[in-house]
């Protein structure tokens, strides 16, 4: 328990802490679609290595954000999707793609 980090005080630092990474917040968006297969994730998330989608899935999944589903076939089959708080997100996503439609609009002109 002692490597756990403190949960922080300032709701803003705790966001942060569980979506601030820049695959996360990817993973998220097209997990928002629906649930998808580790390859699917891996196609979709343009860039990301087998390793890093990996760690973000399991640390997303213990925080109560991702679930994961293992199927008892040959081969393993293993889907994730959103949990309610994970799917609870979706408002902060959405103001993210409006403040950066925005911006792009403001650079273009």
């Amino acid at each position: 328990m002692e490597n756990e980090k403190k949960m922080p005080q300032c709701p803003v630092e705790m966001t942060l802490q569980l979506i601030g990474d820049k695959w996360k917040v990817l993973i998220i968006r097209d997990l928002m679609e629906g649930t998808k297969r580790f390859n699917e994730l891996m196609r979709s998330v343009t860039g990301i290595s087998q390793k890093v989608l990996t760690s973000h899935l399991r640390a997303m999944e213990k925080a109560g954000l991702v679930n994961r589903k293992v199927f008892a076939e040959v081969p393993p089959r293993v889907e994730y999707s959103l949990t309610e708080t994970g799917l609870s997100l979706k408002p902060i996503l959405d103001s993210m793609v409006a403040w950066g439609m925005h911006y792009k609009e403001t650079l273009e002109s």
